[in-house]
This record gives structure tokens, C-alpha cells and sequence, in this order.
């Protein structure tokens, strides 16, 4: 854990194409650690394992969900995990399975490796390991996908805050 007074906790979402639930992810954990007091000390970010929305705002139901619960997503774009993300980040986080997969096949080593986790690990009662992905339903599905990804990254910050409070 690197998290200081002079560097913060750094945790970067992945899903597919990072236009709905790694946003989602991003924006609730920032939310959280800016509630709990420690916002100055978490950077959250979020990115996808393929490239079809690099520069894309979130999709528009991500956003209306997001609205819906109070939390504002306008500012985030699109864009494509990186090799560096591995180096900048204290913590890979991945929405599902597949991400999970893809994104140890790109880990160059150990260190890389032990940086991903997936988001639902965190709830010790999570019913599956995947968040399920909303793309190619309705509103209803990033509802309920955003009251998973509220529960898992209150529980993974739950985790980490003893640790953060302590860095600083």
C-alpha cells in the first residue's frame, strides 16, 4: 500500500468498454472516499480492456442511473487500460471474470498479477464474482448493476480505510 500524505491510494475499474460499469464503479468509490473524509488520499479512475469508446462519455443510461441516485458522471471519457496503468495504480479492479482475464494476460509479472482483484470479491455474501454487464438491456439493469457496484465498493472500502487513515 502506497497511500500517503503525499500519495494517495490509487484504484483504477475496468469493464469492457468503460462506458458503464467501470464508470460507475469510479464515481461511487470517489463518492465514498469523499463521504468518509479521505478523498484527498484515494485517486479513483477507470478504464476498458477494448478501445471501441476511447473518448466517448459514459453511456447515456450509466449517466441517467448515476442521476437517478445523486451522482454526477458527466465528466468522465473513455479510454483504454494501459500497460502503465499497472505502474500508477495500487489496485486493478475488474467488474467481472473476463476482465479479470484479460487483464492477467497483459500483467507482465508478479507484481502486475497481484494488483487485480475483482470488484463483487469484496462482499463476502456476493451471490456471483461477475457484475453483470448492462449494455444490451434497459434502464432497470444499470439500476440494479449500480446497486451491486454501490454495495461491492462500499465493502472494498471498508477494507482499505484502515490502512489509508493510518498512511496519513
Amino acid at each position: 500500500m502506497t497511500a500517503s500524505a503525499d500519495a494517495p491510494f490509487r484504484v483504477v475499474f475496468v469493464c469492457s468498454g468503460n462506458i458503464c460499469r467501470s464508470p460507475m464503479a469510479d464515481v461511487v468509490f470517489r463518492r465514498i472516499a469523499q463521504t468518509s473524509g479521505l478523498g484527498s488520499r484515494v485517486a479513483s479512475s477507470s478504464a476498458g480492456t477494448g478501445d471501441w469508446h476511447v473518448g466517448e462519455r459514459a453511456d447515456h443510461r450509466t449517466l441517467a442511473a448515476l442521476d437517478r441516485l445523486g451522482y454526477d458522471g458527466a465528466a468522465h471519457r473513455a479510454r483504454q487500460f494501459q500497460y502503465v496503468d499497472f505502474e500508477r495504480n495500487d489496485l486493478v479492479v475488474a467488474l467481472d471474470r473476463s476482465h479479470e482475464r484479460v487483464l492477467r494476460g497483459w500483467a507482465r509479472d508478479e507484481d502486475d498479477a497481484d494488483k487485480i482483484a475483482l470488484l463483487q470479491s469484496f462482499l463476502p455474501d456476493a451471490e456471483t464474482l461477475d457484475v453483470p454487464d448492462p449494455y444490451y438491456a434497459g434502464p432497470p439493469m444499470f439500476d440494479e448493476v449500480l446497486g451491486m457496484i454501490e454495495r461491492a465498493s462500499l465493502a472494498l472500502f471498508r477494507q482499505l480505510e484502515p490502512a489509508i487513515r493510518s498512511a496519513g
